[in-house]
């Protein structure tokens, strides 16, 4: 860890501490028995009502209130802003990933951590992080699939647990609980926009854009005497949002000419979740839930001057839109009772995400005048159907407290498809013989039907794990699981972790673990043609599967699962209303898996004649090989005071230090001579820079009868967008984020919210003119906490 991180994690540190010191006359004043009721979490153990502040490793609970007080409605948004060590970015120009945004934990990938709904695995999207964003060969859950209307919880496991969870789990665990409830309901109208002064290396505007409005109702039923069924619905509408610089080209006459920011939304999203008792032991359980999401993003403008425009259908040049239409669906059901003295739960999920391509208000050049300005670019799906077999049961067996045994099984079932769009969309057209014009869609060119692909695997996994209450004081626990894979093999995994109570003040905790992550089918076979900025030019990009002839040629083998070693220590702190835990980890991972870097046409004679017959410029396509240790401390301290005359406070301080390393790059095996360089210092940095490796947040939450008021800092240390080179790196700066809110109760179940968010309309730092000479990048969009500036919101809200 370096000085200046250590300076920083002494920093985070400290401020937790001064919160105790500040907490703790306070708390002498207080009657002794002053507590609050604390949160039962499932998360990471087997135990039933086992507390938050009672876990062998970290976990994190995001109530629904807490997620619906936000500003933002974005699920993985508003969890950025309550947890620490979670980073939400907004890539933009990044084709898909613009509209299917990642999270990351702890700085790892977005799919090195596991994502659950009441306890069972979520499906991944169909889309592959393929472009220049953080977690760049990803493909991750989308979190923003799921309204936080339809939630009761969040819980955030910071722990290796692919022992207890299988694969995925390296980083931890994002628990989504469904809310149960046989009546009341709820209704909030959520406006908002931005209001803010955008200043570029080359002006300033002030801008009001990105209106977003937002309805999200929520209702419960009694099913019979002893049943719940809730349903629940949001409609979001967001307008998009633009932060480019003034375009320096002489054709763009000093306008802004690009889009980078916010896509345009349109999104509905459903879901019901239920229970009904069967016997007096026995329930049924199951959720349904679909979002039909439309949403444009822009790619990089074409002016009138440049060769792939065809002045008869934009005589002032244009900007290509990238369109996707997400459609997810998830099902479950199950059920849970005693069978033979064991607790048992068995549950069957299905679900599907379908990703439609469009290129709108764009053009292929090479069919000249003729040229369609509209395409199907053809589309993307995943599907998994998971089966689930828990059983857990306690044992008397002369310890302070019951021996609990859990063992069970998961079977798994996933497809991946990749469907061609229009030829249009992908051919050469009658001009096709000028070398000058790129062929297909400006902007995202088309799946061509080289690309389609349809596969499919199996996978099966068995797990036990046990804990035991050695003294008192002392818990032990222990997992292992076997996994078995139909496309590459065995993966084995283990957990050791341990919990000594001092005293009910006092404790300390730590785990090792091992995990894994198995390759995607997505890594697997995704096969496409790309438009890919290079140094400010569009390239037009080949992705090949690693046992493609041309991924063998230059230097791909078949992918293997990436391997974890993970360990913590903690401590948790607890005098009566003041709690705090404080959790160091180091996460060690092999193999894991990677997109290569774009090997050039013009890299060798040998590359030219190898991609040249495929029409692409570069080639890319996965690997494993990078290996990586990251180490870091989580910080999370509370204080609530109930006062008679000022009301009820809620003091929250919470911080991330982390420090990721690359401590290997892959080799190539290319037969080639030279043989190129696979992963570069551009990725090498985003790893290692591309997060905050520092994170304080600090909040105030106020209630005085009717009235309520929250007021939020987050410090963000800077962030590195590597360029090609040292120079042309960008960094975001150290900044600081205030978030201010105001709620009035006009009447019982009548609440009316304003809000600022960004209050002192912050920017990371702008894109220097000379590494913008088009004028698109005018912020990096590595930022943690956007471009967009100050948020200006109001929320009424009804409960019945």
């Amino acid at each position: 860890m370096t000085r200046s991180r250590r300076a920083r994690l002494t920093l985070a540190v400290s401020a937790a501490a001064l919160s105790s010191v500040f907490a703790a006359p306070v708390l002498a004043q207080q009657a002794s028995g002053a507590t609050e009721v604390e949160e039962i979490v499932i998360t990471g153990t087997r135990v039933a009502n086992r507390s938050r502040l009672d876990t062998l490793a970290p976990v994190d609970v995001v109530t629904a209130e807490t997620l619906q007080n936000r500003g933002t409605t974005e699920l993985a948004a508003a969890l950025a802003q309550a947890v620490p060590s979670l980073s939400f970015p907004r890539p933009s120009v990044t084709d898909g990933t613009d509209s299917i945004r990642p999270a990351t934990l702890r700085g790892l990938q977005p799919d090195q951590t596991l994502v659950l709904v009441n306890g069972t695995r979520r499906h991944a999207s169909a889309l592959v992080n393929v472009n220049g964003s953080v977690g760049r060969g990803a493909a991750a859950v989308d979190l923003n699939a799921i309204p936080a209307g339809a939630l009761d919880r969040v819980e955030v496991l910071r722990d290796g647990a692919s022992a207890q969870y299988g694969s995925d789990a390296i980083a931890g665990v994002v628990n989504l609980r469904l809310r149960e409830a046989r009546e009341g309901g709820g209704l909030n109208l959520t406006w908002g926009r931005y209001d803010t002064e955008v200043t570029t290396a080359r002006g300033s505007r002030d801008v009001t854009d990105g209106e977003t409005l937002t309805a999200s109702a929520w209702q419960g039923f009694g099913l019979g005497g002893d049943g719940f069924l809730t349903l629940s619905a949001e409609l979001l509408q967001r307008n998009p949002t633009g932060r480019s610089d003034f375009d320096p080209r002489a054709a763009a006459a000093g306008r802004v000419t690009a889009r980078l920011g916010d896509p345009e939304v349109n999104q509905i999203t459903v879901f019901a979740n239920a229970g009904k008792p069967l016997s007096a032991d026995w329930e049924a359980f199951g959720w349904a839930g679909f979002q039909d999401r439309d949403s444009e993003s822009a790619a990089f403008p074409r002016l009138r001057d440049n060769v792939n425009n065809v002045a008869a259908l934009y005589p002032n040049g244009f900007l290509p839109k990238i369109a996707i239409n997400s459609q997810d669906l998830s099902l479950a059901g199950g059920v849970r009772g005693p069978l033979g003295g064991w607790s048992t739960d068995v549950s069957l999920v299905y679900g599907r995400n379908a990703l439609e391509y469009r290129t709108e208000e764009t053009l292929n050049a090479t069919y000249g005048a003729a040229s369609p300005t509209s395409f199907d670019s053809g589309e993307t799906i995943y599907d998994q159907l998971v089966l689930g077999i828990d059983v857990v049961r306690g044992f008397e067996v002369g310890l302070s407290g019951p021996l609990t045994l859990a063992w069970g099984l998961e079977a798994r079932r996933e497809t991946y498809e990749i469907v061609a769009g229009q030829p249009e969309s992908y051919n050469r057209g009658p001009l096709g013989s000028n070398t000058a014009l790129a062929g297909g869609a400006q902007g995202f060119v088309g799946f061509q039907p080289s690309n389609e692909v349809d596969e499919d695997r199996d996978a099966i996994g068995l797990y036990a794990e046990v804990e035991l209450p050695l003294t008192e004081k002392l818990t032990a626990s222990g997992a292992v699981r076997i996994e078995n894979y139909s496309d590459f093999g065995d993966s084995r995994t283990g957990k050791l972790a341990a919990r000594y109570d001092f005293s009910p003040s006092f404790a300390l905790r730590g785990s090792i673990s091992t995990g894994f992550r198995a390759p995607s089918l997505q890594q697997s076979f995704y096969t496409a043609t790309s438009s890919v900025i290079q140094n400010g030019q569009v390239v037009e990009t080949g992705t090949f599967p690693a046992t493609s002839t041309v991924a063998r040629i230059l230097g791909a083998e078949p992918l293997e699962p990436e391997t974890s070693t993970n360990s913590s220590i903690g401590a948790v702190i607890r005098l009566g209303t003041f709690d705090l835990t404080i959790d160091a980890y180091r996460i060690a991972i092999e193999d894991q898996i990677v997109l290569s870097e774009n090997i050039a046409r013009t890299f060798s004679p040998q590359v030219a004649a190898l991609l040249d017959p495929r029409g692409v410029q570069a080639a890319r396509f996965f690997i494993n090989g990078v290996e990586s240790e990251s180490e870091g401390i989580d910080v999370v301290g509370r204080y609530r005071l109930r006062t008679d005359s000022l009301g009820d406070f809620d003091f929250t301080v919470a911080a991330n230090v982390n420090d990721v390393a690359v401590t290997r790059v892959p080799t190539s095996t290319s037969v080639l001579n030279p043989a190129p360089t696979l992963f570069n210092r551009q990725r090498i940095l985003t790893f290692e820079q591309g997060t905050p490796d520092t994170k304080v947040a600090g909040s105030l939450d106020w209630e005085r009868g009717r009235f309520e008021a929250s007021a939020r800092a987050t410090w963000y240390a800077s962030v590195t967008q590597p360029g090609t080179t040292a120079p042309n790196d960008l960094f975001t700066g150290d900044k600081t984020v205030v978030d201010l809110s105001g709620r009035l109760q006009i009447v019982d179940g009548v609440a009316l919210t304003v809000g600022v968010d960004n209050v002192f309309d912050e920017y990371p730092d702008f894109t220097p003119a000379a590494l913008n000479s088009n004028g698109v990048l005018g912020f990096p969009f590595y930022s943690p906490f956007g471009f967009n500036g100050r948020y200006v919101y109001s929320r009424l809200s009804l409960h019945w």
